[in-house]
């Protein structure tokens, strides 16, 4: 199956909007893959499989971030409370996206093994879930991770109760299908300086700061 002929229109939320506290306040988003932003790179894959609309919420360092996704279709969105957490930055993404879309992803911006692979695959694992599920998240060694991908249905529910993804997925466990995988990109992101030596050993990947961070 080609990515133009998902049975289904697909929505993206890229998030963004994080302080990078454990990062030496950073934006880690920002980090740099072979002279790329992981954000861009980010924003790329998700046009390359096809997603139909991607957000990105951001928040702190947007004024930073914003050219990074310039000349991209990327809809950038500014959360003014990006210090309440996560879910206000989920719920303001979803909120911007159009509702013409049969199944939502929540991206996160410092996922650097995350790619058109691993997204398709994802996809393909949302197309052959179980009938009752209405989310699909990655689990690797019995550790769940990220991004996760679900219906119309749990994002029409997310915003009308205010709701975050990990507390609707707590709320309704058996609407939520936990795909198992081997590939440790999905659970791979980027909290602390010692997770960029832990990248550079197990993938022999060298992130590096832009210039000014």
């Amino acid at each position: 199956m080609t990515d133009s002929a998902w049975p289904l229109r697909l929505s993206a939320v890229l998030l963004a909007a994080g302080a990078g506290a454990r990062m030496g306040h950073r934006p880690k988003c920002l980090l740099q893959l072979d002279g790329v932003a992981l954000v861009r790179r980010l924003a790329d894959a998700l046009l390359q499989v096809g997603v139909s609309e991607t957000v990105a919420v951001l928040g702190h360092y947007a004024q930073a971030i914003e050219p990074a996704l310039a000349g991209t279709a990327v809809r950038c969105v500014l959360n003014p409370s990006s210090d309440d957490g996560q879910t206000s930055s989920v719920i303001l993404g979803l909120q911007a996206l159009s509702e013409e879309s049969d199944a939502f992803m929540v991206v996160l911006s410092d996922q650097p093994l995350i790619g058109p692979a691993q997204l398709r695959a994802l996809i393909r694992a949302y197309l052959a879930r179980p009938a009752a599920a209405e989310v699909v998240q990655p689990y690797v060694d019995g550790l769940p991770g990220n991004p996760v991908l679900f219906s119309q249905h749990v994002r029409r529910q997310i915003l009308a109760q205010g709701l975050g993804c990990r507390q609707w997925q707590a709320a309704h466990p058996d609407r939520v299908h936990a795909w198992q995988t081997t590939d440790p990109a999905y659970r791979m992101d980027l909290d602390t300086a010692d997770d960029l030596a832990t990248i550079r050993r197990q993938a022999g990947l060298a992130l590096v700061w832009p210039e000014g961070f």
